[in-house]
């Protein structure tokens, strides 16, 4: 099953700081963002299940766009009140309501509001394989996720590492990334296509 949950990495500002204050600066200046993205998960026997590669970007709070490129079309957008997310291979499109989809994710300690330490505990992590790592635990124990790794080099977010219930473990490399960027609200708009399968609305 491809993974369909919301990664977002992002960059922030604080020089010399731990995990920590470096989220915390990213989510107090950081309002749009955009990057490539490469995507690997491994499963708890650490085999490599999937890889894949595509863009991404968003824009704060709650508006975000993932488009898969290879080894598969998809595209998953939040509107700021839904979730849309499009199967190219399949012709289908699920919606769900945004709130009830990102509540412990990625997408809710990175592009949500500025209430984070509401949904997540934070700590530093220490130093290792040449990056500042930061440990996030969802308050929420009804999400998928059981821990959310961030790795910082100087003032940038370039990994982030994702440990669900199952086991499984996703990491995920952020390249070209660009701060505060100009993005047309269009973007972050999905409309089904024409003939499309349709599910959830």
């Amino acid at each position: 099953m491809r993974l369909l949950f919301l990664l977002f990495a992002l960059v922030a500002s604080a020089a010399h700081a731990g995990g920590v204050d470096r989220l915390k600066a990213f989510i107090a200046g950081a309002r749009t963002a955009q990057a490539d993205f490469v995507q690997t998960v491994s499963d708890k026997n650490g085999r490599i299940t999937q890889q894949a590669s595509g863009q991404m970007a968003f824009a704060r709070p709650g508006k975000f766009r993932w488009d898969y490129n290879a080894p598969y079309e998809q595209v998953i957008v939040g509107d700021g009140a839904k979730l849309w997310l499009y199967d190219v291979d399949l012709d289908q499109v699920t919606v769900k309501p945004l709130g009830e989809v990102i509540a412990g994710t990625p997408a809710a300690l990175l592009a949500g509001d500025n209430a984070i330490e509401k949904y997540f505990s934070l700590k530093n992590a220490g130093e290792s394989d040449g990056l500042e790592w930061l440990d996030a635990t969802p308050k929420n124990r009804d999400t998928t996720f059981e821990r959310i790794r961030m790795g910082f080099k100087g003032d940038a977010l370039v990994q982030m590492e994702l440990f669900d219930q199952f086991g499984q473990h996703t990491t995920l490399k952020l390249t070209h990334f660009v701060r505060n960027p100009s993005i047309a609200p269009s973007r972050f708009k999905f409309t089904p296509p024409k003939g499309a399968d349709v599910i959830g609305e």
